[in-house]
């Protein structure tokens, strides 16, 4: 089976959501072939306004059997971050476009999703060999990191082991960028609820044999 799904977010750093989706669809579902795509709404004339308006305008500029839509929790709860969401999926199936829409909500940030393997923010850093601390948060503890972008960014600078000058130079951003690419493996992830929260989404939309309709 090929799967090929619409990423909606609010910037370009989150397609980084794109290998986590594509490894819980191969892993969890069985589906052998994914193909997401960022709907880069940012870059359109005309901006869609409402969340409803971009899940619609996603759809129509990216056809696809399943639509993610991400929005980092950040200081909001989880509940209301997926209401904001179940709600736009709604207004969209009243006036008659329905189609599988499932809920991305990280706790804080999607960052937090990637602070849990140092060996891949070495080798985003340019440095695997590298042994000073990174300091990140404990894997349990990350959702209650007021700031994992912060802590993210922290630590690439301090895997890089550059001084002066050459760390002013560091690409922090393409960095960033790289960190997802070393990672293989993200079945850690599973002892945060929010990933469990994704994983059973997809999972029941599996269930509904990848049906129209909510999953949050």
């Amino acid at each position: 089976m090929k799967l090929r799904y619409t990423l909606v977010s609010d910037g370009p750093t989150d397609a980084v959501l794109i290998p986590i989706i594509d490894w819980i669809l191969k892993n969890t579902t069985g589906v052998e072939l994914t193909e997401g795509v960022p709907a880069e709404l940012w870059r359109l004339k005309t901006k869609p306004e409402t969340l409803a308006e971009k899940l619609a305008k996603a759809v129509e500029l990216h056809p696809c059997d399943v639509l993610f839509v991400h929005r980092d929790a950040e200081r909001q709860s989880h509940e209301k971050r997926l209401a904001e969401i179940l709600d736009a999926q709604a207004a969209n199936s009243q006036s008659g476009k329905q189609w599988p829409t499932v809920a991305v909500v990280p706790v804080r940030m999607l960052e937090a999703w990637l602070c849990f393997d140092e060996c891949a923010v070495r080798k985003a850093a340019n440095n695997p060999r590298g042994k000073v601390q990174l300091n990140l948060p404990p894997l349990k503890r990350i959702e209650a990191s007021p700031d994992p972008k912060e802590d993210l960014k922290a630590a690439l600078l301090a895997a890089s082991e550059l001084k002066g000058r050459r760390l002013k130079k560091f690409d922090n951003s393409a960095a960033f960028w790289k960190v997802v690419d070393h990672i293989e493996d993200f079945s850690p992830l599973r002892q945060l609820p929010a990933f469990q929260r994704l994983e059973t989404a997809i999972l029941e939309l599996k269930r509904n044999e990848w049906g129209s309709g909510f999953y949050g």
